[in-house]
């Protein structure tokens, strides 16, 4: 963990990637809950080239985001990838022309991957509740002091 009491959390994500989120999942998975510079490994050396590339250039953006919030952190050894996902981009649809005038569909899809760095390994993003709940005895507080 850090020397401070707050834990840095970067954030990067990539659109559009035209890879179907099925075969990026693949290599998402083995990255997720590793060291930053082992995530880095795996991706650069993973069998899904046309995925993997585009993994790599994103955990080196995420790894420079937390530089950026926290000078302290030297590489990418004190992060770790807490969080990452894959959802589904826009799917362009095409058509291939078949016997007796009939037209298949073709569906291109896309992906898009976002991922969270931490220097904390058991960090999680608070759910909406927590968030809310957070607030609100925030709000009390600061209502206190007022009066």
């Amino acid at each position: 963990m850090a020397n401070s009491t707050a834990t840095v959390v970067a954030t990067a994500s990539l659109r559009s990637i035209r890879v179907t989120p099925q075969k990026a999942r693949r290599v998402v998975n083995m990255i997720r809950g590793q060291r930053a510079d082992e995530a880095l490994r795996i991706a650069k050396f993973s069998p899904q080239v046309a995925v993997s590339e585009d993994l790599f250039s994103l955990l080196n953006s995420a790894v420079a985001n937390a530089k950026q919030k926290n000078p302290a952190i030297r590489d990418a050894s004190e992060l770790w990838v807490t969080e990452a996902l894959v959802d589904e981009g826009v799917t362009m649809k095409r058509y291939r022309p078949r016997a007796q005038g009939r037209g298949y569909q073709i569906l291109k899809r896309s992906s898009q991957i976002s991922v969270v760095l931490s220097d904390d390994k058991n960090y999680r993003k608070p759910s909406k509740a927590e968030a809310r709940k957070a607030a609100a005895k925030k709000a009390e507080a600061t209502e206190g002091e007022a009066k």
